[in-house]
């Protein structure tokens, strides 16, 4: 059954989906990519990282990671 929606205003979404009447298929579309170096990511309260040497590699060689086109 089609959906009767009235006026809306969204003033921000972060990182969620909203929909509205009727869906079949919802695709969020969105894509990252971070490079950090050894303990970069460590999360909580008392961390120790101990890394003598740290080197990485940022070179990305292939064109396309993830294709976003249309509702693919």
């Amino acid at each position: 059954m089609p959906a009767i929606v009235g006026p809306i205003k969204i003033n921000s979404v972060e990182g969620g989906v909203i929909n509205f009447g009727d869906s079949f298929y919802l695709s969020p579309k969105s894509a990252g990519k971070s490079a950090s170096g050894a303990g970069a990511n460590n999360t909580g309260d008392f961390s120790n990282t101990n890394t003598g040497f740290n080197l990485t590699n940022t070179v990305d060689p292939d064109a396309v990671d993830q294709v976003m086109n249309a509702n693919a």
